[in-house]
């Protein structure tokens, strides 16, 4: 039968052959074997699908040995449907056939499904088949914020949600996009897009966040701060600060596939916001910032030699760019470091993460000295602090900037910026009516010229669970336990279990009756101004306590769902505003249920404003509570998603299965 770990084994190996061929060529997968029986996938496999498409695609048996061979089973994934055609014994040399329905109507984006023979001896042969599915024809992409406006102009932010200090590279007709993750797992979230508009998430760097023991509680703010990617000798180098322990590297041939697992570059703590680069000589260098809660000192950029391989840093470093000497100038910050027509260019925001603005430093040579401009900041727009991000060109010769804004609630959104080279060597970014030299944000724009139209695409969101292991939008709060979500308990459900909550906060005081620090909160980012999140819960709990539902997380925190009482089940509705500060949860409406299913809505709108909405029956919603005011956490915006969770001293535990969920573009 159908093994989930089959997938975990698999997915990094679909991933990567598919994302080696979106080009629309086809592209081949290699038989499999086990014992005397071969599994031949078709000699195709598939490119670019339409959703909605379902193709038969058949495999091949082959018996190598001189003895028959029972099939016992045949399983398959995606809730397709296999026929072992014929035989059902496939006799010595002989051969026989199994044909899988490739269904791509469940969602956009990869597809993967397998097939599963048993043999009668128990052993397990699998191939698979993975495709990239696209919109149909006409179909309207349904997210709540589309920067795509499909008339040859995008709309900032390109990115809605929190991809905080983005950095990004161009590979052949390809662009990455890395940002900060702080203390969540997985985490260093990777993005693809053709064209710097339409972004997927393709992957990330771990699924657990080193030192794995400290990350297994939640550790608000810390981890993962700004990265920094690049394309280099044949690899993809990602090189991130986490601002306790010092900046780690982390290597790939295939930003879809596997990464090396962190490495120390650099102990030390304060250290932040690294990128290497590597000069015309080959001499690998290493250029950071400061953060002053941990190290001391800020403002300042300094520049190390690295080793070829990466690993080390080779000196104690010097100061190349010390903002404390420019007056006015405070949280030199995020540095950039590239080279032009002999010039060395490091740029770099300051003026701190809500005001701040863009400026770019050069010299000849690259330890300075270096002159500055400013070349982006607010003027007379709307967006506050557009800084911190990258430079990248298109092959057609154009140039784009892409940084962050702070939106609050909604966290660091990222906006996609023209950019020009003027005769005198300086950038100017974003539009310059005056012709001034310094630029301010656009809100619509001409895309860039790639040469091609692709159907728009944004960020993962909504998740049916109809596959084998969660979708790449999703975040726990800490580094996940085994045993917190299975898809093989109830095939089509992502089962959670009931985790107890911990008994203190993660500086160790009681908790208070709060769940602030619960490390088992499965989250998603903000996609949009305003939206509406929508989920089926079925609750089995064992223990009085227990609770599961829907949530939005931040600093303040609401959820609504199913607790379970002496009494039977209630539907509550709870809010706990000041969690961050040690506040206690309060119930503000319930009402007993009915039965234990229940669909949850929760819609937010402009402000951040969320009102969440329950129904027995998915046709009638009634509202519960007030609307809910969102916040932010320690440096990231608020989250929507589940949870389940159980007393702290609950030893027997039961757990809650969720059939969907859904975001869609906001529900009145």
């Amino acid at each position: 039968m159908f093994r989930h770990n089959y997938f975990m084994k698999l997915c990094p190996l679909i991933a990567a052959v598919l994302f080696a061929s979106l080009d629309g060529s086809l592209f081949r997968v290699p038989a499999a074997e086990a014992g005397a029986l071969q599994l031949v996938p078709p000699d195709w496999q598939l490119g670019v699908l339409t959703n909605g498409q379902n193709v038969a695609v058949t495999f091949g048996l082959t018996n190598r040995s001189d003895q028959a061979v029972k099939i016992a089973d045949v399983d398959t994934s995606c809730r397709c449907t296999s026929v072992l055609k014929s035989p059902a014994e496939i006799p010595p040399h002989g051969h026989g056939v199994v044909e899988l329905n490739f269904n791509s109507s469940r969602s956009d984006g990869v597809v993967t499904q397998m097939v599963v023979v048993e043999t009668a001896d128990g052993q397990n042969i699998t191939g698979q088949i993975c495709a990239f599915v696209t919109p149909a024809p006409g179909a309207k992409t349904v997210a709540p914020w589309i920067p795509d406006r499909g008339d040859g102009t995008y709309q900032n932010p390109v990115l809605f949600a929190d991809y905080s200090d983005p950095d990004a590279v161009r590979v052949g007709d390809d662009f990455y996009l890395v940002s900060s993750s702080f203390h969540v797992a997985p985490g260093l979230p990777i993005l693809h897009s053709k064209d710097l508009v339409n972004w997927t998430i393709i992957n990330h760097v771990f699924a657990v966040q080193p030192p794995a023991d400290h990350f297994s509680v939640v550790r608000h703010g810390e981890g993962v701060w700004a990265p920094a990617i690049r394309f280099h000798a044949g690899r993809f180098w990602i090189f991130y600060p986490d601002p306790d322990y010092g900046i780690y590297f982390t290597t790939a041939t295939n930003p879809a596939g596997e990464w090396t697992p962190p490495q120390l570059v650099q102990a030390g703590k304060g250290i932040i916001d690294p990128c290497p680069f590597w000069d015309d000589d080959g001499q690998p260098y290493l250029v950071h910032g400061w953060a002053k809660s941990r190290a001391g000192i800020a403002n300042r950029l300094t520049l190390h030699k690295l080793s070829a391989d990466g690993t080390r840093v080779l000196d104690a470093g010097k100061v190349i760019i010390d903002g404390n000497t420019i007056p006015n100038w405070t949280t030199l910050e995020g540095p950039k470091l590239y080279k032009r027509h002999g010039y060395y260019y490091v740029f770099a925001p300051s003026g701190g993460v809500t005001g701040g603005y863009q400026a770019v430093f050069r010299a000849t040579n690259i330890y300075g000295p270096y002159e500055h401009r400013v070349v982006l900041d607010q003027g007379r727009t709307a967006i506050n602090g557009p800084h911190q991000g990258a430079w990248v060109d298109t092959p057609a010769g154009e140039n784009w900037f892409l940084h962050f804004q702070d939106r609050g609630a909604y966290g660091r959104v990222v906006h996609l910026e023209p950019m020009i080279w003027r005769d005198d060597g300086w950038p100017v970014i974003g539009s310059d009516p005056d012709h001034t030299g310094k630029g301010e944000p656009v809100a619509v724009w001409a895309k860039p010229k790639v040469g091609r139209s692709d159907p728009p695409a944004t960020p993962q969101t909504s998740d049916e669970f109809g596959g084998e292991e969660l979708g790449l939008q999703w975040q726990w709060n800490a580094n996940p336990q085994d045993g917190w979500a299975s898809f093989s308990a109830r095939p089509g459900f992502l089962r959670l279990a009931s985790v107890p909550a911990p008994p203190t906060r993660g500086d160790g005081l009681p908790a208070n009756n709060s769940l602030y620090d619960a490390p088992n909160f499965l989250l998603l980012k903000f996609p949009a101004p305003e939206f509406t999140v929508a989920t089926a819960l079925q609750f089995s709990p064992a223990a009085a306590g227990e609770f599961a539902g829907l949530t939005v997380f931040g600093f303040d925190y609401a959820r609504l769902g199913l607790l379970k009482t002496a009494a039977g089940l209630r539907l509550v509705y709870v809010v706990n505003p000041g969690a961050n500060r040690g506040a206690k949860e309060r119930e503000v409406a319930g009402v007993d249920a009915t039965n234990s299913a229940v669909y949850l809505r929760v819609t937010v709108s402009r402000g951040a404003r969320c009102q969440f909405a329950y129904s027995f029956d998915d046709q009638t919603f009634t509202a519960i509570g007030e609307p809910f005011k969102a916040s932010g956490d320690r440096w990231i915006g608020a989250k929507v998603g589940v949870i389940a969770s159980a007393p702290a001293t609950a030893t027997r535990t039961g757990h809650a299965d969720f059939d969907w969920f859904r975001v869609t573009p906001a529900t009145p």
